[in-house]
């Protein structure tokens, strides 16, 4: 049975009635839009790219909907690169997974400022600036709790365990380690579980793998490396693996089920969670062609149909002060009772 986490937050956020009429978008309007990944070559990124082409299809855009992202090793630098492009270039909206933390707010302030709509989604602009609207796929105060409530259960509740993240200027996986460590400060339920180190592979499987290691060496009495990232959990499951250690050191986190079948069904990573990223992809196209053809405002309070995925209202952000927000959900938590028919 698939266990889903987050039902209020999606209630709250996602397919609810609405109080006022929700608006529809009329399709066959033209305008050319960007979505930006933190860079290229990540499945996860690949698969929001098929959500936001079936968006894109439905809403018979004559526009283009281009697939722009920089390497892993210049992600900083090309991001900021593309945004600035995208505005001189007169595009109507870019749709970013933000690497750059705040650095990326000049550069999108002024694509705002030339009339394109900022539409982030996965990881937001840190401070807000330069961004109309946020798609987050789950309540960010809420990864903490998934996290935490899997760790304990991994570790019956207690013993030392480590953070793998992506690179330190990740707006989301800052705030689901920050959410993490006030779960884990506030509840007596986990009192005797120890966070000993974060550390971070920037989203490069081999650079993962080797912090992977490295935690283990630093670490003799390490029960858990939790990443909340797709590629750090698939490579610190396959080091485990390599190096024999899965009895010893199990893996969690955020992962896809294609990638972590095998490595849940042998018990290296018992549980994981995710959400659906095609849908992430699908629903961030449908707010930024809706921003980008001026249907809709984007004030808070305003509801709209998203497509197949019904309706969703935009609302204030409670992790960001003068931020706004749509949210997606909810989790699903993976185990060897549900990974395989989700891997297929």
């Amino acid at each position: 049975m698939i266990r889903t986490l987050g039902l209020a937050a999606l209630l709250a956020g996602g397919a609810t009635m609405a109080l006022a009429q929700a608006k529809t978008l009329t399709p066959g309007q033209e305008v050319d839009m960007v979505l930006l990944p933190k860079f290229l070559g990540i499945l996860v990124f690949d698969q929001a790219h098929e959500g936001a082409q079936e968006a894109h299809a439905e809403l018979q855009n004559p526009g283009e909907l281009l697939f722009q992202g920089p390497t892993p090793e210049n992600s900083v630098a090309g991001q900021i690169e593309i945004m600035t492009t995208a505005g001189t270039q007169g595009v109507g909206a870019v749709m970013l997974s933000n690497n750059a933390g705040d650095q990326i707010v000049p550069a999108a302030q002024a694509a705002q400022q030339a009339g394109t709509k900022v539409v982030t989604w996965d990881s937001p602009i840190p401070n807000g600036q330069g961004e109309d609207i946020f798609i987050a796929q789950v309540d960010f105060e809420e990864t903490g709790r998934v996290m935490a409530d899997m760790a304990h259960e991994i570790m019956g509740g207690e013993g030392q365990f480590a953070v793998l993240s992506a690179s330190p200027d990740a707006a989301n996986q800052n705030a689901w380690i920050a959410s993490l460590e006030e779960v884990l400060g506030a509840d007596e339920k986990y009192a005797n579980l120890e966070l000993v180190e974060t550390v971070y592979g920037n989203d490069q499987s081999e650079e993962s793998y080797n912090r992977a290691l490295a935690l283990v060496d630093s670490h003799p009495d390490l029960k858990l490396i939790m990443a909340p990232t797709t590629v750090g959990i698939q490579a610190a499951a396959k080091a485990m693996q390599d190096e024999g250690l899965c009895e010893q050191v199990k893996v969690s986190g955020l992962g896809l089920p294609a990638e972590m079948a095998s490595y849940t069904l042998n018990g290296c990573a018992p549980q994981f969670a995710l959400w659906d990223f095609r849908d992430l992809g699908y629903l961030t196209y449908q707010v930024a062609y809706g921003l980008a053809t001026g249907q809709l405002t984007g004030e808070e309070g305003e509801t709209f149909v998203a497509g197949r995925m019904g309706e969703y209202t935009i609302e204030a952000d409670p992790g960001r002060e003068g931020a706004k927000r749509v949210l997606m959900g909810p989790f699903t938590v993976y185990t060897a009772e549900n990974v395989e028919g989700a891997a297929n």
